[in-house]
C-alpha cells in the first residue's frame, strides 16, 4: 500500500476584517497621507511607489480612532489563527508590534520580502480597484529546490511555487511573518490601499 501525506504545512489566513466603516477608513488614510511629510520624504528620498507610513508614524489607533477599531479586530483575528496554528504561547501573548498604511499608485509595486523579528504578519484591505494587484505568496522551500523541474500550470494549489490571493475590501490576510510575499505591479489607474501589519510574542 502507497501512502501519501502533506507534511510542513503553511497557513493563510482569510477572514471579513469585521463591522469597520470602509468609507471612514479609506478617507482616513488619505488624510494622514496628506498631512504625514516625514513619510512623504521617505518615500520620495527612497523611491518608493506612493506612500507608507512605515518608516515615520507608530501612532495610528491614536490619530484616528477607526484604527483602534482595526486593531481590536485584528486581535481577535490573530488570536484565532494563533490557535490554528497550534502555537504554545507559554502564557505570553502575540501583542501588535506596528501597523501602517500603504497607497499604492497606477505602476506601483511592493517587492519580495519578509517580516523579520515579528510572529504573525498580515493586510486590511481597504481599497481595491478593478485591476489592482493581488497578494503573491512564495513556496518557503523555493531556495531549496535547485534541480525540481517547474511545476504544472494546473498543480494542486498547495503544490504551486506561486499563489497569487485577490482579497476585497475588508479582507484580512495573515500568515506567519516568515512567508516571503510581494505586491506585483498595480495595473489599476486607481490607488490600491492596505494597511498592515506585525505581532510579536510578549
Amino acid at each position: 500500500m502507497t501512502t501519501i501525506r502533506s507534511l510542513f504545512a503553511t497557513r493563510l489566513y482569510q477572514a471579513t476584517l469585521g463591522p469597520i466603516d470602509a468609507d471612514e477608513l479609506r478617507a482616513s488614510c488619505y488624510s494622514v497621507a496628506e498631512d504625514d511629510d516625514a513619510g512623504n520624504d521617505w518615500c520620495e528620498a527612497n523611491d518608493f511607489p506612493g506612500y507608507t507610513s512605515y518608516a515615520s508614524l507608530t501612532d495610528l489607533p491614536w490619530r484616528f480612532p477607526i484604527f483602534e477599531d482595526v486593531v481590536k479586530a485584528l486581535d481577535k483575528h490573530v488570536a484565532e489563527f494563533a490557535v490554528d496554528l497550534e502555537f504554545d504561547l507559554d502564557g505570553r501573548k502575540l501583542v501588535m508590534e506596528d501597523i501602517w498604511i500603504n497607497i499604492l499608485p497606477e505602476g506601483g509595486i511592493h517587492t519580495s520580502h519578509i517580516h523579520p523579528h515579528s510572529v504573525i504578519s498580515g493586510t486590511t484591505y481597504v481599497k481595491m480597484p478593478e485591476g489592482a494587484s493581488a497578494l503573491k505568496l512564495e513556496d518557503p522551500r523555493s531556495q531549496m529546490m535547485m534541480a525540481a523541474p517547474a511545476r504544472k500550470p494546473d498543480a494542486r494549489e498547495e503544490m504551486k511555487q506561486f499563489v497569487y490571493v485577490r482579497p476585497v475590501v475588508g479582507d484580512v490576510l495573515m500568515w506567519e511573518s516568515w512567508l516571503r510575499h510581494e505586491v506585483p505591479m498595480n495595473m489599476s489607474e486607481d490607488d490600491r490601499i492596505s494597511v498592515s501589519f506585525n505581532y510579536r510574542w510578549e
